[in-house]
């Protein structure tokens, strides 16, 4: 049984959910999001909770029901708080900035990194060596967050690159003499 899909997903007040069979669409002060749910779970409401429940008894529809649930729950979560990722970057001499719609890094490369910001996503840099990427939806804010760090991954003997900031490092030792 899942421990997850047994409890509801409560709509907060200033979100507004609506149900056309199988598609939900939330409507918040974030933005607007959408899904649809897979056929083996059946979605009820009552009042400001949203149960999801499975459709049939069988394995498939046990598997479907915590994360459709899940899925449901990101959905109000995002319309309404939002969700943020943040990330370090370390060296000398690297360095982040927001210039228009793109976001410019210096990674140590021979050229800048001009990384486009996608619709529905915004980048902030409090400092040079900071950026935090927040949006309504959170696989997207996640996915631009990783194609960030992806440009320079950090490495494990100085710990330079790119990084989450809540990412431990492991460090190694370097050469002996």
């Amino acid at each position: 049984m899942s421990r997850i899909g047994k409890h509801p997903v409560t709509v907060p007040s200033g979100v507004d959910v609506q149900m056309n069979d199988k598609d939900v669409t939330v409507k918040g002060s974030k933005g607007v999001l959408s899904m649809t749910f897979v056929d083996d779970v059946v979605v009820e409401r009552e009042e400001d909770k949203i149960w999801v429940k499975p459709g049939n008894d069988s394995k498939r529809a046990r598997q479907m029901w915590g994360m459709q649930r899940t899925l449901l729950a990101n959905l109000v979560e995002g319309v309404s708080n939002g969700f943020t990722k943040k990330l370090d970057v370390v060296g000398v001499g690297y360095r982040a900035a927001v210039q228009g719609n793109s976001l410019n890094l210096n990674l140590g490369f021979s050229h800048d990194i001009n990384y486009p910001i996608p619709e529905g996503i915004e980048v902030k840099c409090p400092s040079a060596t900071a950026i935090e990427i927040s949006g309504a939806d959170k696989q997207k804010v996640g996915q631009v967050a990783a194609e960030i760090r992806s440009y320079r991954k950090p490495e494990p003997y100085k710990g330079k690159g790119v990084k989450y900031a809540d990412e431990y490092i492991f460090r190694k030792e370097g050469k002996k003499k």
